[in-house]
């Protein structure tokens, strides 16, 4: 894994949109990306999250909602904030740690006032799709090279 570029997805609770762009990242990067997700405050592994994942093809119900903390020993290249609260509370990274913001909406918060679990779910699955297509583009996108 020497050449692997370490990856942090970041967000406030690591229960949604972290948990997502972690588990595209296993599924179509793996082999030049070693990704983890954490928050800053866990809130747990958000079972809509999980469920639209599901839909898609990729299991991450065995994820865990994790403070960062927990991954102090780990050297990043890069931590991507992908939530606005993250990215103005986000913790320092010592050394040659890159802190990017990419963010998306928070679909816990939209699907809070869902009329219905299918409204609820599409709130879960234009994130999830969203958050795909900006994992599709790593590394490129971060480190500029194609």
């Amino acid at each position: 894994m020497g050449d692997m570029l370490r990856i942090l997805f970041l967000c406030t609770g690591n229960a949604c949109r972290s948990q997502m762009a972690e588990g595209w990242a296993r599924q179509f990067k793996g082999e030049v990306i070693e990704p983890y997700s954490a928050g800053i405050r866990p809130a747990g592994l958000d079972p809509r999250a999980v469920a639209a994942m599901a839909e898609a093809g990729v299991d991450i119900s065995h994820h865990r909602s994790k403070h960062v903390d927990e991954l102090l020993g780990v050297d990043f290249d890069y931590v991507v904030t992908v939530c606005g609260h993250v990215n103005e509370h986000c913790p320092h990274f010592p050394g040659r740690t890159k802190v990017v913001h990419v963010g998306f909406d928070d679909p816990p918060s939209l699907a809070r006032h869902a009329a219905s679990e299918d409204e609820a779910m599409g709130h879960y699955r234009r994130a999830r799709d969203q958050i795909k297509a900006f994992v599709e583009t790593l590394p490129s996108a971060l480190t500029g090279s194609s």
